[in-house]
This record gives C-alpha cells, structure tokens and sequence, in this order.
C-alpha cells in the first residue's frame, strides 16, 4: 500500500448496539431470600405497544408537551415512559405515541464522532 499521507471523510456517526433482551417468563420478582417482590403485568403488549419499542410521542399540550423520540416502558394504565437521549420522559399517553420500530432486544445509537486526536497533536508537539 505504501505510506498514506491524510485520510479524507473519516468522520462519520458510529451505529452503538445494545443488548436489551425481549422480555421475561416470570411474572414476579424475588428478593435474595425468595420472597415475592412485586408482580409484573400478564400480558407483555399494551394498547399494540411493548417494552423496547421505539416510537414518537407527539403531545399537544400539558406540562410534557412537544415531540418525544426514544424507547419506551409501558404499563397497563396505558401511561408509558419513555427514555430519550436526554432522560426519561414519564406519563406519556399511548394515545400520543406512533410505533416506529418494534423491540427485537436491541437497543441502537448513533454516536458522533469526536476529534480528538487534533488536542492529543498538539500537547504531544509540546
């Protein structure tokens, strides 16, 4: 190949992907001495929505409104909660949200790349 001068458009977004997992069998949890803690809801869908999807949540008015993108957590009461890039965003109704992607038990993240090897150049020069 040879001696390589400057590389040209090596920054683009790199795609992150986490494993989240699809769901779980057991409908209770357990402390460490066995005990029930808490029960999960019966059915793992509400109102077409699941844990894990990504979906939009277009609110009107209130206290959350605006546009929310990210994961979303669902209970039965059809309140969901949905984790965006800046935090969660509670008690959003289903009847705001449209589905965008559905969970496969995996969570995806486009994430900028940063120069950073430009500050690394010049304290290294010093």
């Amino acid at each position: 190949m040879g001696q390589v001068e400057a590389i040209a458009d090596w920054d683009i977004p790199t795609l992150s992907i986490k494993t989240t997992g699809r769901g779980s069998y057991k409908r209770t949890r357990l402390t460490k001495h066995g005990f029930p803690r808490g029960y999960l809801m019966r059915q793992k869908q509400v109102q077409g929505f699941q844990t894990g999807d990504m979906v939009r949540a277009i609110v009107p008015k209130g206290t959350k409104m605006g546009v929310w993108n990210g994961r979303v957590a669902v209970r039965k009461t059809g309140s969901f909660n949905i984790q965006t890039v800046n935090g969660p965003v509670q008690g959003i109704s289903y009847k705001h949200c449209t589905l965008t992607q559905r969970s496969d038990g995996y969570g995806y993240h486009i994430q900028p790349n940063q120069r950073k090897e430009e500050g690394d150049r010049e304290s290294r020069s010093r």
